[in-house]
């Protein structure tokens, strides 16, 4: 076998592996949110993210790609040393999927292309020196880190706080989501719509301007809300579900029992005030024991915010499902885009700037993605979705269109972000609109620890792994 196919073969199970682990850990982020209100299943969950995402990598995946991501060293230093230049890109690929999968075993949820643009960047710099780094594009890769969770988290705070006034502090809390849901209902698709004309759908060149896109949104906002007008007054409420009757186990009572011949013959034997306190606390608890053992009807919880948190599922699942699709359409290109260069120079023997991603490549990435969530998915899924903060639909939807909206505006703005950073902001912006208590607050020390070491990570990882296939292939 010729080493230019063991090489090929080394480096499309590289890229699987990278896939693999974006859908291990990247993918859950959109989905997590939905999982942990119970919008969804975690089997739901992996089923729909798995044909969305495949859907975004196949269909609308990048069907070009820079030989090198997000262009963040210059590519013609390899010129007349290609093959250091394949060992580069698979030792890259090895190193981010590694991390990835360290980083999805303890259910962090880490940037992918982070952890990809780490690993270029680290064997770049040890074989071409500082210089051959773009670190104008470095510096605005690591504002990312501030940028998207402080954006996202922001939008999703000042949401959740808008809903909390105009539904939950309302009188009629279902008449208040139904009078204000076609609204949102409005900006939802209209904000989704752009999310998909600028991120999602940008690999078919559609080539839309601003106000085109802006018309197109409007418009698929606006019959969006016509129809939800309608099916929000359907909704109707059983206030005969708000209370239950919760009864005592037998063994409550005996002991309540107990306490009370004991407090009787202490108020028997004590004098002044503290006698007086004693026969008080024996009222209290005989009228305790006659609760325990007829049993007391308690809120089971209204069933008018049940209604509400209802038509939040269906915005919350809608919101994720957009996230999936624009996702899948983009971040395959951390696996393909390293493939296709290796798969260029191994065919041609030339290095080409940008290299064309075959077909087969495309449907490896979707294929790694589909498998990786629905393996190992579920661990980022409980982090994003349970660990960091309690979620509802109401938050769940909240941090699931802040994500979709710093996703447009972000991309108009020219801003680099990370989808993983930008949702875990939402998160936390919906769980501070509830005060700092609401946070787990060693979970997002952890998940901060992650994002920092993320790059150096992938980039010692990718300068070894380039010195292992170096000594087996050169």
């Amino acid at each position: 076998m010729a080493v230019e196919t063991t090489i090929l073969i080394v480096a499309v199970a590289a890229g699987f592996y990278m896939a693999w682990s974006i859908g291990a850990n990247d993918v859950a982020n959109a989905m997590g949110t939905s999982v942990g209100s119970g919008a969804l299943t975690v089997k739901r969950a992996v089923i729909l993210a798995a044909v969305l995402e495949f859907a975004g990598a196949f269909f609308v995946g990048t069907h070009v790609s820079e030989t090198i991501r997000k262009g963040i060293i210059n590519p013609e230093v390899f010129i007349g040393h290609e093959f250091d230049l394949a060992y580069g890109m698979m030792g890259a690929l090895m190193a981010a999927a590694v991390w990835l999968q360290i980083a999805s075993y303890f259910g962090w949820p880490v940037s992918t292309t982070h952890s990809i643009v780490g690993a270029v960047l680290g064997f770049g710099v040890m074989y071409g020196g500082f210089a051959i780094a773009d670190w104008g594009k470095v510096t605005e890769i690591v504002s990312s880190w501030i940028v998207s969770p402080l954006m996202c988290g922001t939008i999703a705070f000042l949401l959740f706080s808008l809903l909390r006034k105009l539904i939950f502090n309302n009188d009629n809390p279902v008449r208040a989501a139904q009078q204000v849901t076609p609204y949102l209902v409005f900006i939802v698709f209209g904000v989704l719509t752009l999310t998909m004309v600028f991120k999602g759908l940008k690999n078919l060149n559609l080539n839309l301007a601003f106000y085109d896109a802006l018309l197109v949104a409007g418009a698929t906002g606006l019959l969006a809300a016509f129809i939800s007008f309608f099916l929000v007054r359907r909704i109707r409420v059983k206030p005969s579900q708000d209370r239950v009757l919760v009864r005592q186990p037998s063994s409550v009572s005996k002991r309540i029992s107990k306490a009370i011949d004991h407090l009787h013959k202490v108020s028997q034997e004590a004098q002044g005030d503290v006698r007086d306190q004693v026969e008080t606390l024996l009222r209290d608890l005989k009228s305790i024991d006659k609760e325990a053992k007829r049993g007391a009807t308690v809120e089971k919880g209204s069933s008018e915010y049940r209604a509400v948190e209802r038509i939040f599922v269906y915005l919350q699942i809608l919101s994720a499902a957009f996230v999936a699709f624009a996702h899948g359409a983009n971040d395959v290109a951390n696996a393909v885009g390293p493939l296709a260069a290796v798969i260029a120079i191994m065919k041609t023997g030339h290095l080409a700037l940008k290299s064309a991603v075959p077909l087969w490549v495309l449907g490896l990435g979707g294929v790694g993605i589909v498998v990786g969530l629905a393996t190992w998915g579920w661990r980022v899924m409980a982090t994003i979705g349970k660990k960091i903060t309690e979620l509802t639909p109401t938050r769940g939807f909240c941090a699931e269109f802040a994500a979709a909206t710093t996703i447009v505006l972000a991309s108009k703005l020219g801003l680099p972000i990370s989808t993983t950073h930008t949702l875990v902001g939402g998160v936390l912006g919906v769980g501070l609109a509830r005060g700092i208590g609401a946070l787990n607050l060693r979970v997002v020390t952890n998940i901060v620890i992650s994002w920092v070491i993320t790059i150096p990570v992938g980039a010692l990882g990718a300068i070894l792994f380039y010195y292992i296939f170096k000594a087996v292939f050169g």
